[in-house]
């Protein structure tokens, strides 16, 4: 049995800290504000500390209440969530979709929109994280886009997203026409991206330039490391995926683009559960991600 205390309370609680006023709170949750505050007594009580500072016309949560407001914040939205998801018309699916963050915030989310639209009866729940998941232990993941590299175990297929251009960029403005190319690439300020398999000293040798090795600064996500070039602060050397919208606004350009060589890498991997193979939602988001990705044919050739 579960060492928690009764949800009554803990509705009751959640409500008063969200609204700071027991008053607010009985009014949503239709009771009387003398019942929100017997039960808030009560689960004050149970923990053997105060949970509110109580004033004129409000209330405010003490240290012990604040840290319990934003855990039961969390829960009371998953709760919510997943009876939303319950009372979804009889033929609505929920996917849920864990994917990396950086392809999560500047390729995949930008695109969703036509996903849904094309698929209506179809409820996409996103979820991001550096590490790749291990579908054979996340059950509640339909479909995992990770980075880098993906687990692989028997029963899940993984399929590489396409290749992937890794190439120097920067603001136009900070190109120069009278300085030659390997001489500013040895001048900029390089900026890296921590999780990349590529770096800038890679770079450099695959183009015969000689590499300082200077002090760099560094982001743990190429999405920060590519905002920080839109910024000015140097060249990123990253997946032009990536950076697409910023290419498109002309925030960024390549730097020496068709005189450089670009690394050309299997960087993004998208996982599902064989036995998920003919489960429609399934069917659907993999074959939309095919399509989007210029995969069309390949993983299904890879699969047969």
């Amino acid at each position: 049995m579960r060492r928690i205390p009764n949800f009554v309370l803990l509705r009751a609680f959640e409500a008063a800290a969200r609204l700071e006023s027991f008053t607010l709170a009985a009014e949503e949750l239709h009771l009387t504000q003398s019942a929100i505050s017997h039960q808030v007594k009560e689960l004050e009580a149970y923990f053997g500390v105060p949970l509110f500072h109580r004033r004129n016309r409000r209330v405010e949560t003490t240290a012990e209440g604040r840290r319990l407001f934003d855990s039961l914040g969390r829960v009371f939205d998953v709760i919510e969530n997943a009876c939303s998801e319950v009372a979804l018309a009889p033929q609505a699916q929920v996917l849920a979709v864990h994917c990396a963050p950086s392809l999560a915030v500047k390729w995949l989310g930008p695109r969703l929109p036509m996903f849904m639209q094309a698929h209506p009866d179809i409820t996409i729940r996103l979820s991001s994280g550096a590490e790749p998941v291990d579908l054979t232990r996340l059950h509640e993941v339909d479909v995992a886009i990770s980075y880098g590299a993906a687990i692989e175990r028997p029963g899940l297929q993984v399929d590489a997203l396409g290749t992937e251009r890794i190439v120097p960029m920067c603001p136009p403005a900070m190109v120069r026409a009278d300085i030659s190319l390997e001489e500013q690439a040895k001048a900029f300020t390089l900026i890296d991206s921590q999780l990349s398999r590529v770096t800038w000293r890679d770079w450099f040798v695959l183009n015969g330039v000689e590499f300082s090795g200077k002090p760099r600064p560094s982001f743990d996500r190429g999405a920060l490391a590519i905002s920080a070039a839109v910024d000015g602060m140097g060249m990123a050397l990253e997946t032009t995926r990536l950076a697409e919208r910023e290419f498109a606004r002309g925030e960024l350009v390549e730097f020496g683009a068709g005189y450089f060589k670009p690394f050309m890498r299997e960087t993004h991997f998208v996982s599902f559960r064989t036995s998920d193979r003919n489960v429609e939602k399934v069917k659907a988001f993999r074959a939309w991600l095919a399509e989007k990705a210029g995969m069309n044919g390949k993983w299904d050739a890879k699969a047969s």
